[in-house]
């Protein structure tokens, strides 16, 4: 697998019982539950109608994106077009970052003609882990704590001539530590270098939905596929952070046309990460 480098721009960006009656449930929790209810149940709420396709516009009615940034194939050379919190909020772009035609999903695409970072010769539209709020770029060790990402998601295209795409991944310093590998029909857990550590699958289509979970704790990361454990790494590092989206394992000197039109693609349905120190 091609080395990563995250990309950095330096400093960070920084009642009455009758009306009660009449009332929608909704609005009833509003009126009576503590803020951090109403809050959670606005958030579940909000992620059940995207689920449904229920008015999701943007990639942020669909996805909980406070604590991330993306990264897009489009921008200057080695100077990838990178949006933060809170413009990330209202932000998409066709047909890279933007809703699918059902609601229920936000497309990340690559094309093998995308800008790159200055670390890989491969495109990505990927998000970066962020700390809270958004405002700057963040790390974690894997001996202290537990850090947990979970991923709903599938591959839906991949490119030509070398159809491989990665899905999500654990970065760690300037490398990766693992990452969701797609070749073809085979699907793999890689390990740094080592891009065919673990076979999940060799029967992978296209389309078919999966959840991804990365847990990390005591210098383990342990890996579940459909909540099923894949594999365990072991893992000593502080400067570790999570990424998903379409991290295409291809560009124009190995795969053919050279366009727009040949790209790799991932939809995610629902992202979340837990920290607990």
């Amino acid at each position: 697998m091609t080395h990563t480098r995250s990309s950095h721009n330096g400093a960070g960006r920084r009642g009455r019982v009758a009306l009660a009656c009449a009332l929608p449930a909704a609005v009833l929790t509003a009126l009576i539950a503590p803020a951090s209810v109403q809050a959670a149940d606005a958030h579940s709420a909000a992620a059940t109608a995207s689920e449904r396709g229920h008015g999701a516009k943007l990639p942020s009615d669909v996805l909980n994106l406070r604590d991330w940034k993306v990264t897009l194939p489009i921008g200057k050379d080695e100077h990838p077009t990178e949006i933060f919190q809170p413009e990330l909020d209202g932000y998409a772009k066709k047909p890279y970052f933007t809703v699918t035609d059902s609601g229920r999903a936000v497309r990340f695409r690559a094309p093998v003609n995308g800008v790159t970072t200055s670390g890989s010769s491969n495109p990505r539209t990927e998000l970066r882990e962020m700390e809270r709020g958004g405002g700057d770029e963040t790390e974690w060790s894997s001996t202290s704590g537990k850090h947990t990402l979970t991923v709903r998601e599938a591959f839906t295209h991949l490119p030509k001539d070398k159809p491989h795409v990665v899905g999500a991944q654990i970065h760690g310093g300037d490398d990766d530590v693992t990452a969701l590998r797609l070749e073809g029909t085979k699907l793999y857990i890689t390990k740094g270098d080592t891009t065919h550590h673990h076979l999940i699958t060799d029967k992978y289509k296209l389309g078919t939905v999966f959840k991804l979970t990365y847990v990390v704790s005591k210098g383990k990361v342990k890996i579940y596929y459909n909540d099923k454990l894949e594999t365990t790494l072991k893992h000593s590092d502080s400067s570790n952070y999570f990424k998903t989206g379409a991290y295409t394992q291809a560009n124009c000197k190995n795969s053919k046309p050279c366009s727009a039109s040949n790209y790799g693609e991932v939809e995610i349905r629902d992202v979340r990460v837990r920290h607990q120190r």
